[in-house]
């Protein structure tokens, strides 16, 4: 009886997508871009690309600049710039408008995986195969050093590996993710590092996860921290006392990458498992069925508005999800409002 009930499940979910097809490489990224009407996403294809979601088509040329893959991207908060960490070691900031490269850091000894942006703006972390991650400070072009703000140029963060960083809401801290081994093949006990931005000084380490940390968030009142592992599953973090919350285990694979809607209710996840998974925040359990793909699926990303959700496939192919449609056949729809007031 259980199969025809989940069958029943996951049809609604499946036709509440558009489809992205054009990469030739697996999708590593894909961001929203003001507006609602765009989407940028990156790929090992060595491009980027800029996405009409009326049309479900290619807008003008890819972006390119070099000859390597591109593992992660990350928009501006003014919604005018996007960086991209590639596997040539290179951080590189793309002017929207002109779709051309506008500066390009270099300092990284292996791929950089993971970038994202400072809340006002003015700074980009990047985190690297070699072990650190390192601060640029966008305006000037380059890293920042210690008479600038006493920041530190680099972390050596003891990971042997970078897979995530994320500064904290107020870009006070900056929390990292890796492997903490060298790679075997084998799972191995990884943590997440939390760092003063300033001093580069660690202010905690969290022990939990058993094997590789691939991903982070942090909510936006700066409470809760969350990380996403190669052993399948998502833990949440109280960034108060630095302890462990809560553990999200329904994926069967890696989860690779994870969202928060913009109202910090819901948790999107994705996962080798080729599924991306929608989760209530605030009672930590699943909403609806699996969002079922192809493929592996190596990212998400919510719209301003939290009603679409961007996803990356090891098939080549990036979708938008309907969430605020997945949400009202879930009797769910509550949770696009704004957050509850405790």
């Amino acid at each position: 009886m259980a199969s025809p009930i989940s069958k029943k499940k996951e049809t609604p979910a499946i036709t509440h997508r558009q489809k992205f097809e054009g990469h030739t490489e697996p999708v590593c990224g894909a961001i929203h871009l003001p507006g609602g009407q765009r989407i940028i996403t990156c790929s090992e294809d060595r491009s980027l690309r800029v996405w009409n979601l009326k049309t479900v088509k290619q807008i003008g040329e890819d972006w390119r600049d070099g000859d390597s893959e591109v593992a992660s991207i990350a928009l501006s908060p003014d919604g005018k710039k996007v960086v991209s960490g590639s596997w040539d070691g290179a951080v590189r900031l793309w002017d929207i408008d002109t779709c051309k490269v506008v500066k390009k850091w270099t300092g990284h000894a292996e791929p950089v995986v993971s970038v994202c942006w400072s809340r006002d703006g003015r700074r980009v972390l990047s985190g690297s195969d070699d072990g650190t991650a390192r601060q640029w400070e966008v305006e000037s072009g380059e890293t920042m050093s210690e008479p600038i703000e006493n920041i530190l140029t680099s972390i050596e963060t003891r990971h042997k590996h970078v897979y995530a960083v994320v500064y904290s809401p107020d870009t006070t801290l900056i929390a990292t993710g890796g492997r903490d081994g060298p790679y075997t093949g084998k799972p191995i006990e990884s943590s997440v590092k939390i760092w003063d931005a300033k001093t580069g000084k660690l202010v905690a380490t969290l022990k939990g996860h058993t094997d590789s940390v691939s991903c982070l968030a942090w909510t936006k009142d700066g409470k809760t921290l969350i990380s996403g592992s190669y052993d399948s599953s998502i833990r949440t973090w109280n960034t108060t006392n630095w302890q462990q919350t809560a553990v999200l285990d329904e994926h069967t694979g890696h989860v690779f990458g994870i969202a928060i809607s913009p109202n910090g209710r819901i948790l999107a996840s994705a996962s080798l498992d080729k599924t991306v998974r929608l989760w209530n925040l605030e009672n930590r359990k699943p909403i609806s069925s699996p969002l079922q793909h192809a493929d592996d699926v190596n990212c998400v990303s919510f719209s301003a508005g939290g009603k679409r959700l961007a996803t990356g496939c090891d098939d080549n192919n990036a979708f938008i999800w309907d969430v605020a449609a997945i949400l009202r056949e879930a009797a769910l729809d509550d949770l696009l409002s704004g957050p509850k007031v405790s």
